[in-house]
């Protein structure tokens, strides 16, 4: 997912992103780094990816670094990004869906019948 934002910052080095959307990949500010284990998530309104996915479910997370905040000022695809939130020491944005493209920053493929159901999800939009 980092890679879609504008630029990254990691160990003090700054690195160009693929700019699909605005915004800075940062070190979390949390106590514990890397941020590794199960999570819930807080998906907006209209949601496709979290459809039929309880809000309580949880999701897998490593990283030590994030989008943590998130200023949209142009549409892709005509549409505004629905941007989903996690908090390990503070929110940091855990998904994004715009049209058919989606990212998040979970590893879906390890987070069980909640992360198969987001699969589905998402190549049912294809």
């Amino acid at each position: 997912m980092q890679i879609l934002f504008d630029r990254g910052v990691e160990h003090g080095v700054e690195s160009a992103g693929t700019g699909e959307w605005p915004g800075t990949v940062e070190r979390l500010q949390a106590d514990i780094l890397p941020h590794m284990g199960w999570n819930t998530v807080r998906a907006p309104e209209g949601s496709q990816l979290f459809t039929g996915i309880d809000p309580d479910e949880r999701f897998y997370f490593v990283h030590s670094y994030a989008v943590r905040t998130w200023s949209m000022q142009s549409e892709l695809s005509g549409q505004q990004p629905l941007v989903t939130w996690a908090n390990h020491g503070e929110d940091f944005v855990a998904a994004v869906e715009n049209g058919a493209l989606c990212a998040t920053q979970f590893h879906p493929e390890k987070s069980g019948d909640a992360g198969a159901q987001l699969l589905r999800n998402w190549l049912g939009r294809l």
